[in-house]
């Protein structure tokens, strides 16, 4: 004869788990739509922007030019492109870790958008010319000038990441915690259980 589970066990452990698997596929659904708007922007790019001139667009408030970026924008570290590769590895492990207590969808989002854009541009890390762990980025938004003159040029994974971060900000900033919970509501727990032990000390001393 088996015990039988503790009481409330089962349902205690699906109601945990059916959240986070919601928030972990989101994040992956994000990561995965990103990651491939990156790669097929860049294979665009890299098929019909070869010997163009930069191609206007909304009047010029964006124009289409192929760049290979060996650093970050504005050509930061160039002559450390190794580096990168190294950072987007610890940007990964991070996410990583973040799921194991993620449930909030709003935070799957903005911590699938930037692995989404981290993985976008380690591709290239890794993949392009001219050689393993160095390649070059690809670029082609450039923003109110044909040469990054104004902004520096970037692609999808860039505006991926830099979505994400902003997104993640906010979150914090307004108190939304990875685990789905409020920071204002903790707070409010907290005072309701000072509240509820006072009044609890108080009839002890009544009796």
């Amino acid at each position: 004869m088996t015990a039988a589970p503790p009481a409330g066990s089962g349902t205690t452990e699906t109601g945990a788990g059916t959240p986070r698997r919601r928030a972990v596929t989101l994040l992956l659904g994000v990561s995965l739509f990103s990651l491939l708007a990156d790669l097929g922007t860049k294979q665009l790019a890299l098929s019909e922007l070869p010997g163009r001139e930069p191609v206007s667009v909304l009047g010029g408030a964006v124009y289409f030019t192929l760049t290979r970026n060996s650093g970050a924008a504005w050509s930061i570290g160039s002559d450390h492109t190794w580096v990168f590769p190294i950072i987007t590895f610890v940007v990964i492990g991070w996410i990583a870790w973040m799921a194991l207590r993620l449930r909030s969808l709003p935070w799957a989002v903005s911590l699938g958008l930037v692995l989404g854009g981290a993985l976008g541009n380690l591709i290239d890390r890794i993949f392009r010319a001219p050689g393993h762990f160095v390649g070059h980025v690809v670029d082609m938004i450039s923003l109110f000038g044909p040469y990054g003159e104004y902004y520096p040029v970037f692609n999808l994974a860039d505006s991926s990441l830099v979505c994400g971060v902003v997104l993640a900000v906010f979150l914090e900033l307004t108190g939304r915690q990875r685990d789905g919970s409020r920071l204002r509501d903790q707070k409010r727990d907290k005072r309701d259980d000072k509240r509820d032990d006072a009044a609890t000390a108080e009839q002890r001393e009544s009796a």
